[in-house]
């Protein structure tokens, strides 16, 4: 019954694999609404304060250049070239050959400067000109040959472009993705979760699909029960900060990165990069050691994923083939950052890792050490995929005494049937001595590339995965162990443990989205689905009605406006929906029929906002007390009721800051007699008569 439960679990993994392969509409289980077009007041003005409205902000985040090249293909009045000149230029960047990049030189040459020269339309410097003709003449391609127009083109269109495209419907559907994306809370009704595909310390490790995009990720859920047993709760808070250096940022292809990071009452759960194709030590129990050609593979793709690690001062601590995960290509990624550490502060000194792995400076008791350790377990484990064993853990031993002592003590001797370049990168590698390892005289990863044992290799062609890999993992296939051989933990082993208010509140800050992967997730899958509905939806809804919001009222002194729920009813016990406009001198609450007259709250009948929001009928409130009584106005969306929150405190203080100063001039203007009538709440000039359409 176990095996047919185990196969069963296979293939429901399996099929999953595959359907995340299928077209957008067929991954998703769940759909992404977007909100109504209206949260572009809010947002805009929640992205305007965090300084998020500005044209490298946007056109650096893929749904913003998305949309932002949208509006300049479709919707622009102007013709907007200098978009595809930028396109035609990264694409160029990315050419393999010399003869490749020869060939689109040209015709970049030809059609997007020396066309605009001959027609005196070349709104470029000199100097950019030049420095592509004087390569040219050479018959010279660098990639970087038409990076002086990059920042030219980025001028341009930074100016008029940018400032249309602030106008347009483009950035009103840029705001709604970004309200989406600010807004999630996820949950484990978000993923469906398939078989375990490994087990660590804290927990286990499952292949998962997310319901709304039909993504296929890992799901690490750690037992927060397990982690206070074990008092493990600074090792899990440490993976996440480490999760979140290595994954924010330019995106590194050898490390397994995390996306999403959620909690559940009894679970903390990191959404993982999916690495189907098993993991170094288990190809290496299934295929052999590797030879030289193949180990190098290897080697050149995770000195890249140290690389980036040791650029952001993160020590990884954890270098075994184990952590060595392939993808259903055979590409490499370094996985489980929970013994990584960040050495900017204070190096770290804690004798942590895999015995016959670890460094020298890591076994000696109080070393404080960096990145060099890491070094040390990259040239054991490259013996380890060549001979399957640790040079330091010999005829099988598996104590760790031994393998500790033979690490501090030992030469290890390498065999002749080595190449004199392997042996010297080996040699190097596994110095006692610090001063004197390749890869900590000074370079880094530098000093690793450029040894003899990598002459040849083209390390832009393998950040790029342009490298065949030697082992191509079998397709159809879990590629890990059995699920029962996985196993699970025994619940018995945490049935006395119990988890308080103090324990949950730990983790209080726990949550955390990614934006760039996230919106990447997106773009490869529901996107351009999701945009055509909201289209067709809006579009049918203008026809129905009568804009909220129109034209005209764009050039008003409106400071907000959106929808909005106000506490009302018989005995103000029911939530009804108010499309809101805030004014400097009132707020107007339109029923959303829109068929009656709307509600009229003037700034001199608010007597105070709350200054904090107050919990109301089990939501987050603003309470706005007037002359007459209060107002409860509350929105299921934290961005948009904390801007609500901001501004309406904001236009009351200003309110009360004209009224008051309006009084003192009636004051001195007519006397005291005036003046004490302004004081009595009794003002001379009443807000309503201010500006405010």
């Amino acid at each position: 019954m176990a095996d047919l439960e185990a196969v069963l679990a296979d293939v429901s993994y399996l099929m999953a694999m595959e359907k995340s392969k299928c077209t957008p509409a067929a991954r998703a289980s769940k759909k992404i609404i977007l909100p109504d077009p209206s949260v572009k007041s809010v947002m805009h003005k929640s992205m305007l304060r965090n300084g998020e409205v500005a044209f490298d902000k946007i056109f650096n985040q893929i749904l913003g250049y998305l949309l932002f090249k949208d509006f300049c293909e479709n919707v622009a009045e102007e013709p907007i070239p200098q978009l595809r000149f930028y396109e035609e230029i990264k694409a160029y960047e990315k050419l393999e050959t010399a003869e490749e990049r020869r060939t689109a030189a040209r015709i970049i040459y030809d059609n997007f400067i020396m066309k605009e020269l001959l027609a005196h339309s070349h709104d470029y410097s000199k100097q950019a000109v030049m420095h592509v003709q004087k390569h040219l003449t050479k018959n010279e391609v660098p990639p970087n040959l038409f990076e002086p127009y990059i920042e030219e083109i980025f001028n341009h269109l930074r100016g008029e472009p940018f400032r249309k495209f602030l106008e347009s419907d483009k950035y009103t559907r840029f705001c709604q993705w970004k309200n989406v994306e600010k807004g999630i809370n996820l949950t484990m009704n978000d993923f469906s979760v398939h078989r375990i595909i490994g087990r660590g310390g804290f927990g286990e490790v499952y292949g998962c699909r997310k319901a709304d995009t039909g993504k296929m990720y890992a799901m690490k859920c750690l037992d927060k029960k397990r982690i206070k047993m074990k008092q493990g709760e600074t090792l899990a808070l440490n993976e996440r900060v480490m999760l979140i250096l290595v994954s924010t940022g330019v995106d590194c292809p050898f490390i397994v990165c995390m996306t999403y990071a959620f909690q559940t009452p009894d679970k903390l759960c990191f959404i993982l990069d999916l690495m189907n194709g098993g993991d170094l030590h288990y190809h290496l129990s299934q295929h052999g050691v590797f030879n030289e050609p193949e180990m190098k593979f290897y080697a050149a793709e995770v000195i890249l994923g140290l690389e980036h690690m040791h650029r952001r001062h993160i020590v990884y601590r954890d270098l075994k083939p184990a952590n060595i995960l392939l993808d259903e290509h055979g590409h490499i990624r370094i996985s489980d950052l929970g013994l990584a550490c960040d050495f900017t502060k204070k190096k770290p000194h804690a004798s942590v890792g895999t015995h016959g792995y670890m460094a020298p400076e890591v076994l000696s008791k109080g070393t404080q050490y960096d990145d060099s350790a890491d070094w040390f377990s990259f040239g054991c484990m490259l013996y380890k995929l060549l001979k399957g064993h640790s040079p330091f853990r010999q005829h099988k031993t598996k104590d760790k005494h031994e393998i500790d002592r033979m690490t501090l003590t030992m030469n290890v001797e390498l065999p002749e049937t080595f190449s004199k370049d392997l042996r010297s990168l080996l040699e190097g590698l596994l110095q006692r001595d610090i001063d004197k390892r390749l890869g900590c005289r000074g370079n880094g990863a530098d000093e690793v590339k450029e040894h003899s044992f990598f002459a040849g290799m083209d390390w832009q062609q393998v950040y790029l995965q342009k490298y065949t890999p030697p082992l191509i993992p079998p397709r159809g296939e879990v590629n890990a162990a059995d699920a029962f051989d996985i196993g699970s933990f025994d619940e018995e082993d945490t049935k006395g443990i119990r988890l308080t208010e103090a324990d949950q509140g730990i983790y209080t800050h726990f949550n955390v989205t990614i934006s760039e992967r996230w919106q990447t997730e997106v773009a490869e899958t529901v996107f351009e689905t999701i945009n055509q509905e909201a289209d067709k939806s809006e579009q049918k809804k203008k026809a129905k009605q009568k804009p909220k919001f129109d034209e005209d009222e764009k050039e008003s002194d409106c400071i907000l406006h959106g929808y909005i729920k106000k506490l009302g009813g018989p005995f103000a016990s029911a939530w009804q929906t108010r499309y809101a406009k805030l004014y400097p001198n009132r707020v107007e609450l339109h029923p959303e029929s829109g068929s009656t007259k709307p509600e009229l709250v003037f700034m001199d009948q608010i007597e105070d906002v709350s200054a904090d929001l107050v919990h109301v009928k089990g939501e987050q409130c603003i309470v706005v007390r007037t002359r007459e009584g209060k107002i409860v106005l509350t929105n299921p969306d934290e961005i948009g009721l904390n801007e609500w929150a901001i501004s309406l405190r904001s236009a009351h203080k200003c309110s009360l800051e004209l009224l008051g100063n309006m009084a003192k001039k009636a004051g001195k203007i007519y006397g005291t007699e005036r003046e004490g009538a302004a004081n009595n709440k009794n003002p001379v000039i009443s807000s309503r008569n201010t500006n405010g359409n």
